[in-house]
């Protein structure tokens, strides 16, 4: 039997981490955010200069400093050589960290649109051609990420506190991280959904008159849904069953579980369902971000 090469130390204490993905879907909020938490961070680092780069952290690394890269397709040469470059890494012990940032084509384009930015790949074809060709060849990429994280329906806002609940340790997380979501299923099921609630057969508030023009976050929204037989009994079975789950996908090694709340409109009973899941979720312990898709679009945020 052949003998088993020992594994080469790390020559730098911490992962590393890699932010890259497409324009416009917040790689500049990601990285602000890690810096907000200690990660010395550089944008649009030449990918010829990362191997110089980080041996010269390793030199002079103290007390486990944190480093968080954005790399994407400005550098020239990004795309022909990152696989070699990152695999050379790994081989000398560094530990990579990818964070693939994405949105689907109608968010990006109204993002290029309000910001009037220019596509790094648009000075000859349309943006949304462009966009097309990026997402496409940026697909191995994406099959080697350790972290996909789809920024559609984040605001800026939602994204940096994403960051910072999931980085402000050294990765991989001891502790899943949940994220809430509520939606409406005439808009579609969130793409990162985990896990799917179905919470339609519940009152609807919207066929209340005074209550029509409201969301789940006001209490008369949320005294009307909660105070109904059937949603007692549904929260009842719902705690029981996530105190179930939570700890066996935690066991299984998963850091991150999305569970997404649908209504018909996303304005009422999913938010109000989504939030006393938020208050559940605080009492056991577990560290969540909480959003509510619909309001969010409807509020123009």
């Amino acid at each position: 039997m052949a003998r088993q090469q020992p594994k080469r130390p790390s020559p730098y204490p911490s992962p590393v981490l890699i932010v890259t993905g497409l324009s416009g879907s917040g790689k500049s909020t990601v990285l602000r955010a890690l810096e907000d938490i200690g990660y010395f961070c550089v944008d649009n680092l030449p990918l010829s200069l990362l191997p110089p780069f980080l041996q010269k952290q390793s030199q002079s690394a103290v007390d486990g400093r944190k480093i968080a890269l954005v790399m994407d397709i400005r550098t020239e040469g990004f795309l022909k050589n990152y696989s070699r470059v990152f695999r050379r890494l790994e081989r000398q012990g560094y530990q990579l960290h990818i964070i693939f940032l994405e949105a689907d084509e109608g968010a990006l384009l109204r993002r290029f649109s309000q910001t009037r930015r220019q596509h790094p790949l648009a000075d000859q074809d349309t943006i949304t051609q462009a966009l097309r060709q990026e997402r496409s060849s940026l697909a191995g990429l994406r099959g080697l990420a350790h972290r996909i994280i789809d920024s559609t329906f984040y605001n800026p806002h939602q994204l940096r506190e994403l960051i910072k609940g999931e980085y402000s340790e050294l990765t991989p997380r001891q502790r899943m991280w949940l994220h809430l979501v509520s939606f409406a299923y005439k808009h579609g099921i969130p793409p990162e959904a985990d896990v799917v609630l179905d919470v339609r057969f519940l009152p609807n508030p919207y066929f209340v008159e005074e209550l029509t023009p409201l969301t789940g976050n006001d209490p008369r929204v949320r005294d009307y849904v909660l105070g109904q037989a059937e949603t007692q009994a549904f929260l009842t079975h719902l705690f029981n069953f996530l105190d179930f789950l939570l700890p066996l996908f935690q066991k299984e090694g998963k850091t991150n579980l999305t569970l997404a709340v649908g209504c018909t409109g996303g304005q009422h009973r999913s938010v109000v369902i989504a939030n006393v899941l938020g208050e559940h979720l605080t009492q056991g312990n577990y560290p969540f971000t909480l959003s509510h898709r619909e309001v969010t679009l409807a509020q123009g945020e």
